[in-house]
């Protein structure tokens, strides 16, 4: 029997409520077209807006509302604008609080070239599996606090974490991902100069691969991975790698298919699901219409796919797959907004991929 799902909707800073609305409204249409139940939305502050109103630009009570929803959309956050007293405080960005309580420990960016968009590559359909809980990310690897300090005012620190519990799920979630593309693995690190903690990082990896002999495994430097990137995307079907390390391959893979307002990103632990476009908050363009809505309407894609396979209700997987087929459609048509060398406006991309929803319950 269907029953609801309930998601949290955060629009945040800069181009955030320009595009978060338009994933929102992309769900419920993909939704009712699919046959499934309607999304019970709770709408939530964050961001510039929340520390004018609450002091904080992820409020605490957030926490607990999202604790009773199934995930959320989150907008993005442009913590370069909030006042110096939250710098101060030493809070965690809204993004890094999520992960950091609710374990949110894969972060997954894919990158793939679509019909008619400008791209510097061609035949690239890639994945990026990211750890997203520690690694040299310090507004989240540590249990109270940052790992990033100064013992002194001329000396700063920062600690990276490698823990191999947290190394094997997110090679697990690598390996039963790749299960479902082209059965390949390509483990990032950079254990040539980092040999501890980076060793461990591949020590764990080859240990799970160990159990997965149907996916072809191997590995390759960061920097390598780089120039692989630009020079032969197209070899790569899953990486699995640290947070930082994932965070810049993925920008990168994310420019080369398009550009980053392409770039969708999901983020998950067991139990919830936080649909997060890959790019930023766009300042310089917020406010004008013409941001490109693509990433966080993908990622919203993704949510309902997740959520699917985990409550085993087809009709929110095939929502999610209805999202994706449509904006593939809208864009191979040539509907581009300027990020896309095209003059479409937000609300009319957000229109055409509507209309191409509606075109499947036909």
């Amino acid at each position: 029997m269907k029953s609801n799902v309930r998601l949290g909707c955060m629009l945040g800073d800069g181009i955030g409520p320009e595009v978060v609305p338009a994933a929102r409204m992309t769900v419920d249409a993909a939704l009712a077209v699919a046959g499934a139940s309607a999304i019970d939305w709770v709408d939530l502050p964050m961001g510039l807006s929340a520390i004018e109103k609450f002091g904080s630009p992820m409020p605490s009570n957030n926490i607990e509302v999202l604790t009773g929803c199934d995930g959320w959309l989150l907008g993005p956050f442009d913590n370069t604008s909030y006042p110096e007293s939250w710098r101060a405080k030493r809070e965690r960005v809204p993004g890094g609080a999520l992960r950091h309580h609710f374990d949110l420990y894969a972060n997954i960016r894919p990158s793939r070239t679509r019909a008619n968009v400008p791209s510097l590559v061609s035949g690239v359909d890639l994945v990026i599996v990211r750890e997203n809980t520690e690694g040299f990310y310090p507004d989240r690897n540590m249990f109270f606090g940052s790992g990033e300090f100064m013992p002194t005012r001329d000396v700063a620190l920062l600690v990276g974490v490698f823990t191999r519990s947290s190394i094997r799920r997110i090679a697990i979630s690598a390996f039963e991902l790749a299960r479902t593309r082209r059965k390949h693995v390509t483990a990032v690190h950079k254990s040539n100069v980092m040999p501890t903690t980076f060793g461990l990082f591949l020590e764990e990896c080859r240990a799970v691969a160990a159990n997965y002999p149907d996916v072809t495994f191997d590995d390759v430097l960061f920097d390598a991975a780089a120039a692989l990137l630009v020079r032969r995307p197209q070899w790569f079907d899953v990486l699995v790698t640290e947070n930082m390390f994932g965070d810049t391959l993925s920008d990168l893979a994310g420019e080369l298919v398009g550009a980053l307002g392409l770039s969708a990103a999901l983020n998950v632990s067991e139990k919830y699901g936080m649909a997060q476009a890959g790019h930023g908050s766009a300042p310089d363009i917020a406010g004008q219409g013409i941001a490109n809505p693509t990433g966080i309407i993908v990622s919203a894609a993704m949510l309902l796919e997740w959520l699917g396979q985990r409550r085993g209700e087809a009709a929110l997987v095939q929502a999610g797959q209805i999202i994706d087929r449509s904006v593939d459609l809208v864009l191979a048509n040539g509907v581009h907004t300027a990020d896309l060398g095209g003059t479409v406006r937000t609300t009319e991309f957000t229109a055409a991929v509507l209309s191409a929803i509606a075109s499947h319950s036909s």
